[in-house]
């Protein structure tokens, strides 16, 4: 698989994430630390929520499934349905390791804006933090999760927050029991339809009309 070069650049265009918009590095100040642990709980959702077709997707930061489906086909799925109101896209986190569930709880930690390029930039550069074999991928995660504008002590505060971890894992139960949710990423149409695995462009299409 090619991964993205991970830059600051990234950041400041919004490049390669499929957003259409500019993101800023700007530094959450600590003094918004508190609104910014609350919204960490809030549902990450794009979109029109009237759309007429909900599609929820489970997935995990390390996992190299949801990578290639976040570089070869959100993008797609974003232009054509989602920015035109025709599907409401819902994430949710399902992860696989440690890892996943420490990249996650950052994530949420981030401002709701910054949440979709931040992981997209995470799961388009599995090589430089989450797979490297020095030991150090949270401290890479941090430098990377400092790009997105997130300083040291929050970043600490975030991988620590027991409530948080338990959210994530919480929810992962449910999706199991609920959906039978085993593997990543997992996709729900409409609550009738569920697939499984990196699906193309035409395949992502094809199980939404199963759904309607």
């Amino acid at each position: 698989m090619r991964f993205m070069s991970f830059s600051r650049r990234l950041f400041l265009t919004g490049v390669g994430v499929g957003l259409g918009a500019s993101l800023t590095t700007r530094l959450i100040p600590s003094a918004q630390a508190a609104e910014v642990q609350n919204t960490a709980f809030t549902p990450r959702a794009y979109g029109n929520p009237k759309a007429p077709m909900v599609v929820e997707e489970w997935f995990s930061l390390t996992c190299i499934h949801c990578a290639e489906f976040v570089e070869k086909t959100f993008p797609t799925v974003k232009k054509n349905l989602i920015d035109t109101g025709k599907v409401y896209y819902i994430f949710h986190d399902f992860p696989t390791d440690k890892l996943a569930i420490t990249a996650a709880m950052v994530a949420r930690t981030l401002p709701p804006d910054r949440y979709l390029a931040f992981c997209t930039a995470l799961l388009s550069n599995l090589d430089r933090w989450a797979y490297r074999q020095d030991g150090k991928q949270v401290e890479e995660l941090k430098k990377m999760a400092a790009f997105a504008g997130m300083p040291g002590d929050i970043f600490d505060a975030a991988i620590a927050n027991q409530k948080l971890t338990q959210f994530i894992l919480d929810n992962q139960t449910m999706a199991e029991n609920k959906y039978h949710i085993d593997a990543t990423p997992t996709f729900r149409f409409n609550h009738k339809e569920q697939a499984a695995g990196a699906l193309s462009y035409d395949t992502f299409l094809s199980d939404m009309k199963k759904a309607t």
